[in-house]
């Protein structure tokens, strides 16, 4: 199996995951809301919807550069508004662990987007 179909199957059930936790656990729109998301229940149920078709679509390895473009400024905005305070309060170090994950499938995400010009690489 080539590298980039193991990352479009891992990034993909990611946020697939991801994605349907938001649809299952409606809690978590109030954070949304303390993070001071503007239209934080519209955003929250877009991100939810993009992140589930998203990975579905990166699973089937379908208009992958299509679907890397949300992906990236879904996780932009995750770093932005929930990791980044993190730096002026608890320091580097705690901004560095809780954006770990982030961090990685930014870079996936970003690989996959410097290979989307080599179809042979998703085949």
């Amino acid at each position: 199996m080539k590298p980039t179909k193991l990352i479009c199957y891992v990034v993909g059930c990611v946020f697939l995951v991801s994605g349907l936790m938001k649809f299952v656990d409606l809690s978590m729109v109030s954070s949304f809301e303390q993070m001071g998301v503007p239209l934080s229940n519209y955003v929250y149920f877009f991100v939810a919807l993009f992140e589930v078709m998203a990975g579905l679509l990166l699973i089937g390895r379908i208009f992958i550069h299509i679907c890397l473009i949300p992906l990236i400024f879904i996780l932009l905005g995750a770093l932005f508004f929930t990791k980044l305070p993190l730096l002026s309060g608890d320091g580097v170090f705690a901004f560095l662990f809780a954006s770990r994950l982030d961090l990685t499938l930014l870079i996936l995400l970003l690989f996959l987007w410097t290979q989307r010009k080599d179809k042979e690489a998703f085949t």
